[in-house]
């Protein structure tokens, strides 16, 4: 898993390098877009177009069939039922290909939601650092930083919930390395000041499964760790296009629908 959360932030380092310093809508307009044409040509080669277009003409004569005798109750009641069928029957057929969709959809929007989903820390802006200690763990654990981030205040023990939290306040726009020190090991955790839209990661996590999914950004912390997840209190943001403040994943999804709804003709696919 580590090794493929790997790729995929590489990848989506480099589509959206380019945008990183234009609005937030531009990057993720590309990013719909190249979301919606896989999306069209994975559905294309996993669904029966011919079956789809069959279908949906038949919808279409059911509701022209209502039109036609709006003066027949039973021919109506016969065109409804038959519309209900016909429907079931297209969503049937669209199960197939909307399964191999989800999985990479669902990985795409896990890397997009740290370029997107948390607002950037400024220059002079104070922040907590969590580091999660396993149970058990006796080991002393400090904290170094480089000369960029201060620590505004010493580690503080939270027993109830087993963290060691500080809080920072970094002078410089940056990406910074912190090392989290555990007896004799070492372990580091991003954090990105200003610097538009790039990745901004909040959790290194575990190796569990879940964790990884949800958080792709940094690789997992080893298994024999004293250490089970290092945390970035980044603020989430949402997305103002127009007035209109929302949730990055609204935009997202709207673009690539709307994507997907234009480029379907030149693809040559059934939807």
């Amino acid at each position: 898993m580590s090794l493929l959360n790997a790729g995929l932030a590489k990848a989506t380092d480099i589509v959206l390098a380019p945008f990183s310093g234009l609005p937030p809508l531009v990057g993720l307009s590309v990013a719909s877009l190249v979301t919606a044409a896989v999306m069209l040509v994975v559905f294309k080669r996993t669904s029966n177009q011919a079956r789809l277009a069959a279908v949906k003409r038949s919808i279409h004569a059911a509701l022209f069939e209502i039109r036609l005798f709006n003066d027949d109750l039973r021919a109506i009641m016969r065109a409804q039922l038959g519309m209900l069928r016909h429907n079931a029957t297209y969503l049937r057929l669209s199960l197939v290909p909307m399964l191999w969709i989800i999985v990479p959809i669902a990985l795409v929007i896990a890397q997009l939601q740290f370029h997107y989903g948390y607002a950037p820390l400024q220059p002079g802006d104070g922040v907590l650092l969590k580091v999660q200690v396993r149970q058990g763990s006796g080991e002393a654990v400090s904290l170094e930083v480089p000369p960029e981030v201060r620590l505004d205040t010493p580690a503080v023990w939270l027993p109830g919930a087993n963290e060691v939290v500080w809080r920072l306040r970094p002078s410089q726009a940056g990406r910074y390395d912190l090392r989290v020190k555990v007896g004799s090991d070492t372990y580091t955790k991003s954090i990105q000041v200003a610097g538009g839209v790039v990745r901004r990661s909040p959790i290194r996590p575990d190796t569990s499964v879940v964790n990884q999914f949800l958080y792709p950004s940094e690789p997992p912390l080893p298994d024999d760790a004293p250490v089970a997840a290092i945390t970035i209190a980044y603020p989430e943001q949402d997305l103002e296009v127009f007035g209109w403040s929302l949730n990055w994943m609204v935009w997202y999804f709207g673009l690539s629908l709307i994507f997907a709804f234009v480029l379907r003709t030149p693809f040559g696919v059934t939807i």
